[in-house]
């Protein structure tokens, strides 16, 4: 019987679940980092390679290669939260990554790439997530209409006690703004002149 958790993070996984990432080549980002095993809890160090809103991993940094095969691929997209910790395993550095029914657990090598690791990891998830569109009207003095397209990405349930600075376009921007405890909704509005 196949884990839960091997369900939820993709190990083993399909060459379709992959093939139209070109993950050996310019990483978003790319490091070591100790992962929970899903059977028997051990820790073991892996190689990790966050590329087109996925988070492959390999046994060392040396197997990444246009012909290796991922040991497991995480689709971000389907998380909800990246975030510290340390308090929850008791082990210095470590962040969780949350999706609806599972969690797991990472441990970096410094505070640096812990919190490196979850800003990637966080921008990953709002720009990989499903969205909803809405249209909007505003009128200006009844003299000049704009109109707004509005991205509405609902991430409930969430607990992010990091503030990202996630878009900044020249027509836009949008922040990532959380609060403690709060479900968070991110609103990206686009003008159309």
């Amino acid at each position: 019987m196949e884990s839960l958790w091997r369900v939820a993070t993709f190990q083993d996984p399909n060459p379709e679940d992959y093939k139209d990432v070109d993950f050996w080549s310019s990483p978003e980002r790319s490091g070591w980092l100790t992962k929970q095993g899903d059977y028997i809890k051990t820790w073991r160090r892996r190689w990790f390679v966050l590329k087109q809103g996925k988070l492959f991993w390999f046994k060392d940094s040396s197997s990444v290669t246009r012909d290796s095969v991922p040991r497991g691929v995480i689709p971000v997209g389907r998380c909800l939260t990246v975030k510290g910790a340390e308090d929850v395993i008791n082990k210095p550095f470590a962040f969780e990554l949350a999706t609806v029914n599972y969690t797991m657990y990472f441990v970096a090598d410094t505070e640096k790439d812990k919190e490196d690791w979850i800003n990637s990891i966080g921008r990953s998830i709002v720009q990989h997530s499903r969205s909803v569109t809405d249209s909007e009207v505003v009128d200006y003095d009844n003299s000049r209409r704009i109109q707004f397209e509005t991205f509405r990405i609902r991430l409930e349930n969430l607990a992010i006690s990091t503030i990202w600075n996630v878009f900044d376009f020249q027509i836009g921007c949008s922040k990532l703004a959380a609060v403690e405890g709060h479900p968070i909704t991110i609103c990206l509005s686009v003008a159309d002149y």
